[in-house]
This record gives C-alpha cells, structure tokens and sequence, in this order.
C-alpha cells in the first residue's frame, strides 16, 4: 500500500514487511513525517510483522486542507481508522510518537474493536496531560504550544527571519543531521503550516477525549531527558487504561526515541504487541 484515501484526501503510506504480517501502525509527530520511524520499522520487520507508517494530515501533500477546523482529533483519529479499515484484517497494533500519540489515543479509546495493543511515545494520555498541567512544571515547558496558537508569525520566524529551527529543535536533543530531514521535509516540503494546524486546532475538540478510557493492553514510553513532557503525565496514564499497562522510562534520552533509540523502542513495542 502506498496510499489511501479518506474524504477526499489521499495519504502517502510506507509499507513494509510481508503482505501477511500482523499489521502495526506507527504514527508520526511533529516536525517530522512517516520517515522518522526509518529506523524501528526495520527492527519490527525482521520479527515478521508487517508495518504502515502513514504521513498524515497536513504532511502528505495530497492531504493539507486548508482552515484549523479540518485539524482536530477527531479528523485526525478518523483518518488513521480510514487506514486500519482500508487494511481489512481486523484489529491492529497502534504505535504513536508526540502527536501521533495524542492521534492513537484517541483511536484506542473510540475504536477499540480496531486497536489490539496500543504503543504511546513522550505523550499520556490527553487526559493525564491536562492535569499535568496544573501539579508540575508541564505548564512552562508546554510554552511553544501557546505560541503555536498565533498566526503566521510562527511560519515566519521559522522559515524568513534566519535559521532559528536548527538551534530550536537542538535544545530538545535533536542532531543537526536530524533537524536537517525536518528542514527538508517540513519546511521546504512546504508541511509547516498543516504541521502547525495540528495545535491551532487544540481547542476545537471538546472535553470529550480528556474523560475517555482505553481497554486495549498499553504501554507508555517517557524519556528522562525530554524537554517537552513532564514525568507527572507519564505517572498518570495509567488512570486512562483499563487494559494491561505498562510504563517504560528510558533514561538520558531525549524527546526524539524513535530517531535516537530505534532498538530500545522496537523491543519494548515487541513486547507489547507480543504480549497478546
């Protein structure tokens, strides 16, 4: 599968592993597309499962509406269940990093009959993220997430005021080969503004998915090192599961684990999805 499509946009896919694997659906976040799980796919492959990592929405070029309405969660959520269906093997196992976390949460806890395990990178559930907000540092560290809510000055100071991404995305751990993709990718690729849709979009979903429960068996992997989640919301998923759960912590590493500990995360996905 290259592509699928869903209420008229069409979704750029990478599929990998046999035909007849067991499917597991890896989700991206931001700044960064399908090609930032380049280097855990591989390792999953090699145990036979069969992976589709989707560039989503406001990233595949086929796949940028226009207007942060069409950005919430559960467009979003619809878009990656659009995936799974087009699959027509019946439940799948659900991994998601950064946003692509937030996306599978909401996947796990609406379609439960779609999501057999459930993998979450750097980001709890919506629900143990908001009260973080209020019992630790997560308020300040979640500072970028404000401005990201203004129009066009962020695109500008990214893309026309000089290189102010490198530096950026290198105080959060990123290497200058990795933040070199995202400027490829992302801002050349000219995805920055549908990336950004993402969190102007916050406040247009309702309180609805901060309640929501997930039964599927889940494990949540935090960092030590990341600079944008706070451990309390790590500590605190696990009152949003009603599966089997499991909280992994890597030490010293950053917020970037797909990218930086591909082998580290590919076990603890394994033994997730092996678990069932």
């Amino acid at each position: 599968m290259d592509t699928f499509s869903h209420n008229g946009l069409t979704f750029d896919v990478i599929d990998s592993g046999p035909v007849d694997g067991e499917p597991i659906v890896l989700l991206h976040g931001f700044p960064q597309t399908a090609t930032s799980w380049s280097r855990v796919s591989p390792k999953l492959v090699d145990r036979g499962f069969r992976t589709l990592a989707p560039t989503q929405r406001g990233y595949s070029p086929r796949a940028r509406p226009r207007g942060r309405w069409n950005y919430r969660i559960s467009e979003l959520a619809a878009d990656v269940v659009a995936l799974i269906e087009r699959l027509g093997t019946g439940p799948v196992h659900v991994v998601g990093h950064d946003w692509g976390a937030v996306v599978a949460w909401s996947v796990a806890a609406d379609r439960p009959d779609l999501v057999r395990t459930l993998t979450t990178v750097s980001v709890p559930h919506p629900g143990a993220f908001i009260r973080s907000l209020f019992r630790s540092r997560q308020w300040l560290m979640s500072w970028y997430m404000y401005f990201f809510q203004l129009p066009w000055l962020p695109e500008f100071l990214i893309t026309r005021a000089g290189d102010r991404l490198t530096p950026a995305l290198a105080r959060t751990g990123m290497s200058a080969d990795e933040a070199a993709v995202v400027r490829r990718e992302i801002v050349d690729g000219e995805a920055l503004t549908g990336g950004l849709n993402w969190y102007r979009a916050l406040l247009l979903g309702g309180p609805r998915g901060l309640r929501r429960t997930v039964p599927a068996p889940t494990t949540h992997v935090w960092s030590t090192g990341d600079t944008a989640l706070a451990r309390c919301g790590a500590e605190l998923a696990h009152e949003y599961v009603t599966g089997d759960y499991r909280l992994a912590i890597l030490d010293d590493a950053s917020h970037w684990i797909p990218d930086q500990h591909p082998a580290e995360l590919a076990r603890i996905i394994l033994e997730r999805v092996e678990s069932v």
